[in-house]
């Protein structure tokens, strides 16, 4: 197992690093000026030269980026363009709401998507099959803007049940944090849970047609017993595969949710420096945000080996 990790953390490093080039590279090729943002309506062209030197932007782009490439590894993500606060204090402050929301709504998008999934499954072709599988198309077609409008719409506006925005945070007051959080986690665990059903149902019936499966029967062991211990267990594994991938999904659907539910974490932070032309943030965030993809996946491996015993990491 440590050598299974060692070997995962070092193949990292050249993901990381071709990440890093990619990232610098895209932030610089975004329209508009970040120097001109800050001059605002001041145009005097030795002013602008003199914010551009301070903050580094004179330089080759080569140079800028193994500047930043320094810095990065040594903690030092840089400072915002906007507030002059150093990169990692802006977006460690924003971090909490995003968790918070990431959490509960992956918390929701698997306890829909898993008991649908083996419900789907062991009564294939019935209604309910049809309906899981209705569920899962509409969850997958429909964007998280459009979903999080119709859930204000309804449960806001209409019934007056709910919160249409704001944050409140969940340890502070766990009752108005959870009505918060409720329909922004709902918008994104909606898509999350069309996802997930669909592998789980797929994966689930290619177990339950296993030989051990019959041979599990033919013992006269409970059908239940069959279903959730022999079939579901090993069908688990792609499952697993697809919730590490759906955390990028989480955090690309957290900029638009929170931006609609005016949530102040990492996705709004995304939308504000991308106005604001703040390219050290956006590159951190990004930074951040691969690493913490990463580290998933990485935990999504390691979950292998616990869900299915065949499996060893030497």
């Amino acid at each position: 197992m440590a050598a299974f990790l060692l070997q995962r953390l070092i193949g990292t490093v050249p993901v990381l690093l071709l990440v890093s080039v990619t990232i610098f590279s895209l932030m610089h090729l975004i329209p508009g000026d970040p120097v001109q943002v800050m001059a605002g309506e001041v145009q005097d062209p030795e002013a602008i030269a003199r914010i551009r030197a301070d903050l580094g932007l004179d330089r080759p782009l080569y140079r800028q980026y193994l500047s930043w490439l320094g810095n990065a590894l040594q903690g030092d993500l840089g400072e915002s363009i906007r507030t002059r606060e150093p990169v990692l204090d802006v977006v460690l402050s924003r971090v909490k709401p995003t968790l918070q929301l990431s959490v509960m709504a992956m918390i929701i998008g698997l306890a829909v998507a898993l008991p649908v999934g083996v419900i789907s499954a062991t009564r294939r072709n019935s209604r309910l099959d049809t309906a899981a599988t209705t569920f899962a198309l509409l969850g997958v077609s429909m964007p998280n803007f459009l979903i999080g409008l119709l859930l204000i719409f309804f449960f806001s506006i209409r019934l007056g049940w709910l919160p249409t925005s704001g944050y409140v945070d969940i340890f502070q007051d766990p009752v108005e944090g959870f009505r918060s959080l409720l329909l922004p986690s709902i918008t994104l665990g909606m898509a999350l849970a069309a996802v997930i059903m669909r592998m789980t149902r797929s994966s689930l019936l290619e177990a339950l047609a296993q030989d051990y499966i019959r041979t599990a029967r033919a013992k006269g062991l409970v059908e239940r017993r069959v279903v959730i211990r022999h079939g579901l267990r090993n069908a688990l594994i792609p499952v697993v595969t697809v919730v590490g991938l759906q955390v990028g999904n989480l955090i690309a659907g957290a900029v638009i949710t929170e931006y609609i539910f005016a949530i102040p974490g990492v996705g709004r932070l995304i939308v504000d420096s991308v106005f604001a032309r703040d390219y050290p943030v956006l590159q951190g965030v990004v930074l951040l945000t691969v690493i913490g993809f990463i580290g998933a996946n990485l935990i999504a491996d390691l979950l292998y080996a616990a869900l299915d015993p065949r499996i060893r990491m030497r």
